[in-house]
């Protein structure tokens, strides 16, 4: 007598996991610094809730950050510079540039507040494994706890602006204008070719023609 057997179920396949190094860096903005991470892998950190971001070319950046400016945590990623500023900091960045004169004027700073996200840096203090894609984000002023509360915004009624106001964090419109401004020089050094380019060829003194 022929027994009939009931259908194979189809193999259960596991969800991918993230690699350790992966779920430990989002575990590490959780639970360290109580940051939205969203989407991944590699993590995101959301913006708009904890703080806001300012984008701007790595070359202006730099420059940036020689400058005598308070500002908060920076990260880098490729040819990208963010500054993190707080929370709300993004909706004014259109009014700032115009009340500062710059606006209309292509400088190639941008604003990433509610609904937008960062590719996550690697934590302080942990290692970058090998394979690590070139330009991988990487904190170059890492963030502390509570460093939210220390980050460049817009000064209060009655308040002075500047890094040296009392129970206040670096002045926003201080960042917003020096970062402006090394946008737009960064911006002509790169329209601006070399100054041996612009004076040919070194010339042949003292040669004798035949």
């Amino acid at each position: 007598m022929a027994v009939t057997l009931p259908p194979l179920a189809p193999p259960t396949v596991p969800p991918p996991r993230p690699a350790p190094e992966e779920d430990a860096c989002a575990s590490w903005y959780r639970a360290v610094l109580g940051w939205t991470v969203v989407g991944g892998p590699p993590a995101q950190l959301a913006t708009g809730i904890r703080f806001d971001v300012l984008e701007l070319p790595s070359d202006a950046g730099a420059a940036l950050l020689r400058r005598p400016v308070a500002t908060g945590p920076v990260a880098l990623m490729g040819r990208r510079m963010r500054f993190l500023v707080a929370a709300g900091s993004a909706e004014e960045l259109d009014g700032l540039l115009d009340w500062l004169e710059w606006g209309g004027v292509a400088l190639d700073l941008a604003a990433l507040g509610a609904g937008g996200r960062i590719t996550a840096p690697v934590p302080p203090g942990h290692c970058v494994r090998d394979g690590s894609p070139r330009g991988a984000a990487v904190w170059l002023r890492p963030p502390e706890q509570g460093c939210e509360a220390l980050l460049p915004a817009l000064s209060g009624p009655g308040q002075g602006a500047g890094p040296g106001r009392v129970g206040a964090g670096p002045d926003l419109v201080r960042l917003v204008s020096a970062a402006a401004t090394e946008c737009h020089r960064a911006r002509l050094r790169r329209r601006t070719p070399p100054r041996s380019a612009v004076a040919g060829p070194p010339s042949r003194a003292g040669r004798v023609s035949p």
